[in-house]
């Protein structure tokens, strides 16, 4: 199939609606932990360096309009792991991302403060067996702006629970990456077409600096 083709089959199937943004958002920044963003330490990471410059661009108009900012990592009991049922079987590595461990520790390069909220969540999306969803709607939270790693994996699972939860995904492109090109390019593509909204960060902070 070309990539005209590609297009072609998505555009006749009704798949290039956008949901646009709503009147209360939240920046969601999934697993830009160490064990992630640092190849040196860690065999899942990745080169994640511009998406933390333009995470903390978000961060910081998000301050400023004083929306709601949410971190998750992963993490698992230290001893067994029992708690990453099956994932940590097809996903061996991921038993380094143990409670404690510097591998947990959200990268320093990003704009944290103390009164930031973690989640630790043991699954792909943000919202499975966390509070996320509950916490949220008692915000009054509509829109949440998903950034972080990996597009193909946490961010994409994540911006379908979202969607599926009522709430308006918007994936900021330059600010969500992966380990490899190809399955980005893929799920930036897909998730843009059913689930959510891909949009330049430009207009993301344009919405963020909008807001009264």
């Amino acid at each position: 199939m070309t990539q005209e083709d590609k297009h072609e089959v998505y555009r006749r199937a009704g798949l290039t609606h956008r949901l646009g943004f709503g009147q209360a958002p939240a920046l969601v920044v999934v697993d830009m932990q160490i064990g992630f963003t640092e190849p040196e330490l860690s065999p899942l990471a990745g080169n994640f360096d511009q998406e933390i410059i333009v995470i903390n661009r978000l961060i910081a108009a998000a301050r400023l309009r004083a929306v709601p900012i949410v971190f998750t990592v992963i993490e698992f009991e230290p001893i067994h792991q029992a708690d990453g049922g099956l994932w940590v079987q097809k996903m061996p590595t991921l038993r380094q991302l143990t409670r404690g461990s510097q591998c947990v520790e959200i990268d320093p390069r990003l704009q944290r403060q103390a009164d930031d909220l973690v989640l630790a969540k043991q699954y792909a999306s943000a919202f499975f067996g966390t509070p996320l969803a509950p916490m949220l709607t008692a915000l009054g939270i509509d829109t949440l702006l998903i950034t972080g790693c990996t597009t193909s994996g946490c961010v994409r699972a994540t911006v379908i629970d979202a969607i599926s939860h009522g709430f308006r995904p918007i994936i900021p492109l330059e600010a969500v990456g992966d380990r490899a090109q190809e399955p980005h390019d893929a799920n930036l593509f897909d998730m843009g077409s059913k689930y959510g909204d891909v949009l330049p960060v430009e207009d993301v902070i344009r919405y963020l600096d909008g807001r009264e």
